[in-house]
């Protein structure tokens, strides 16, 4: 098979897996009109039709169905031997994609970015800071850091840390002023700062652990943010009882100057924090592996 030929396979099977002329353009960065010529001529060499294509559908016809079928685990095959090939290099090279929430950015990868530069300068890092859950296959990430409770199925996982732990927090004022909860259920009496979390529709129900088991409470007040930072300064104005959502940490520096309380401590467990997760896979491509030794090592795992 001559070079130009299992490209035009590989432009074929990428159109098939997008579903899209122009999403399978963008991933092999040529123009769509590009990809359109390169399709066209390969059915040409064939004798047979691969795609049937409207301006607003595209399918394979059974001809294109076979030959998926027959080449992609060819191509598989092939591009898991080059990945096998570069694990030899002596440095790793390469592009990883990282997905993460704040908190864990913050914690675990602000600290170490410029350790990881210095000790692998081939690889490039790109990392999305995003609080919304996301299946990292299907978003196009290599690894992403997420709490264990979230773990997706199928994933190998890391753990970096010990646990974390929630706390619900207000401000002296507004204890002063409101009283002060005893039992998660006196939140419905009080004025509370709401989270919503990004991509949901929904409010997020406060959670606490009582009689032996986790509960979760729906609470009401006068703000509904989607940034931690903001529902922390709200509270420490005043405006309301707060949560901790993930971790104590971001409140600390706030508690240690008198602008924050905690409340409804006995309530409030540690549980699982935070672990680095990326796809079970026959050959990990040697850049992921070093971020994953590498963030392994700085948690002392």
């Amino acid at each position: 098979m001559r070079g130009h030929e299992y490209a035009d396979l590989r432009a074929f099977a990428m159109i098939a897996e997008h579903g899209s002329f122009a999403r399978a353009a963008a991933q092999l960065r040529i123009s769509p009109s590009t990809l359109s010529q390169t399709i066209r001529e390969l059915e040409e060499r064939l004798g047979v039709r691969l795609l049937n294509r409207t301006t607003r559908s595209l399918s394979l016809t059974e001809a294109g169905t076979r030959l998926l079928a027959r080449f992609r685990p060819a191509m598989e095959e092939m591009e898991a031997a080059v990945k096998d090939v570069g694990t030899f290099r002596d440095t790793p090279t390469g592009t990883v994609r990282l997905h993460l929430p704040r908190p864990a950015s913050a914690a675990l990868l602000e600290p170490l970015l410029g350790r990881f530069q210095e000790r692998y300068p081939d690889i490039v890092l790109e990392v999305a800071i995003d609080d919304a859950v996301v299946d990292i296959v299907d978003a196009g990430f290599d690894a992403g850091i997420t709490l264990g409770e979230l773990l997706q199925k199928d994933m190998i996982a890391v753990r970096l840390g010990g646990e974390l732990r929630q706390l619900a927090v207000a401000s002296p004022v507004y204890l002063a002023r409101h009283g002060r909860p005893e039992t998660p259920a006196d939140l419905h009496a009080h004025r509370c700062i709401n989270w919503r979390k990004p991509g949901s529709g929904k409010l997020y129900n406060w959670e606490f652990f009582q009689d032996g088991r986790w509960i979760s409470v729906a609470v009401d007040g006068p703000l509904i943010v989607s940034h931690r930072d903001l529902a922390l300064e709200a509270a420490a104005q005043g405006v309301g009882i707060a949560f901790a959502y993930w971790s104590e940490r971001w409140m600390r520096p706030l508690i240690e100057q008198g602008r924050l309380v905690p409340v409804l401590e006995a309530f409030c467990p540690g549980f699982p924090g935070w672990h680095l997760y990326y796809p079970r896979q026959r050959c990990t491509p040697a850049p992921v592996r070093a971020l994953v030794e590498f963030l392994r090592e700085a948690a002392g795992g």
